[in-house]
């Protein structure tokens, strides 16, 4: 698995894996972020195989 993309934001995160998810890459993410006070990331991780293919669909993205 590798990481590919991250967010404060853990809606962001969450609509980059449904977009990935739509086009046939599994990933799954990990919260690192404190739960008390929020700080920290989220982050995206997909199979090695689909890493170019994930970041090029991210990079598209627009998740705002």
């Amino acid at each position: 698995m590798v990481h590919i993309f991250s967010s404060g934001q853990p809606y962001q995160a969450e609509m980059v894996r449904q977009m990935l998810s739509d086009h046939n890459i599994q990933s799954f993410l990990v919260n690192k972020q404190d739960s008390a006070y929020k700080f920290g990331e989220v982050e995206l991780y997909v199979n090695r195989d689909d890493v170019i293919r994930a970041k090029k669909l991210i990079q598209e993205f627009d998740y705002n």
